[in-house]
């Protein structure tokens, strides 16, 4: 059986033979030329189906491996963050740029921390949310890094994670701007990236405590 390709952000499929690939689309925002660029080129490399992803991203599934270069090169698009030890694909609602019940600007922040941090190699996988309201649509609860909008301001939780051994974040600040939520997920990242250990975040919380970790953050 193949394995992944990871240079060519490829996951093999359950055949064993064929792969998938994801490009990056930021958010989930993405336009019509694009949608049309991406289910032309699974069309004509043979995809088996286009799947979207809880990640926002369009996977096009079951391609060959010869035709991984050449289906990447037309698409001239980044490869998502979908394996590896690196932070993911940030996960956004649509915030007040779209939503009527949006209280922040999920949109605007969770492109920010996209931009900034997609992709960036970590002792372990890391994952990102932000919420434009309570109803945490992008279920930033269950993120390494989860930022939820108010009326107020920004809730910050850390340490969330799905999986088989689920953990609800930990609220640590409440009523942030949006430059105190930059300024603490970065004083995050750097103390997780010196903890040197292959582990998630909230089992490092877990491992040191909660007012350790607020401590070595500046909360």
């Amino acid at each position: 059986m193949k394995g992944d390709i990871p240079e060519k952000g490829a996951i093999v499929q359950r055949d064993g033979e064929t792969y998938a690939i994801a490009p990056h689309i930021p958010g989930g925002i993405v336009y019509p030329e694009t949608l049309r660029k991406i289910a032309d080129i699974a069309e004509k490399y043979g995809a088996a189906a286009l799947k979207l992803t809880s990640a926002q991203r369009v996977a096009i599934v079951g391609l060959k491996e010869e035709d991984l270069d050449a289906a990447w090169g037309e698409l001239d698009m980044k490869p998502g963050a979908a394996i590896g030890l690196c932070v993911r694909s940030i996960k956004i609602c649509p915030g007040t740029t779209f939503c009527k019940r949006g209280k922040q600007d999920a949109v605007g922040l969770g492109l920010k921390l996209d931009e900034m941090y997609h992709g960036m190699e970590l002792p372990s996988k890391f994952k990102m949310a932000v919420a434009g309201c309570p109803n945490s649509c992008s279920e930033p609860a269950i993120k390494d890094v989860g930022i939820m909008g108010t009326a107020k301001g920004y809730t910050l939780m850390v340490g969330g994670s799905a999986g088989p051994s689920p953990r609800i974040g930990d609220v640590v600040a409440k009523e942030l701007s949006e430059e105190e939520v930059l300024d603490f997920v970065e004083k995050i990242i750097n103390f997780y990236k010196g903890y040197g250990k292959a582990k998630r975040l909230g089992k490092v919380i877990d491992e040191l405590g909660l007012d350790k970790f607020k401590e070595e953050i500046g909360l």
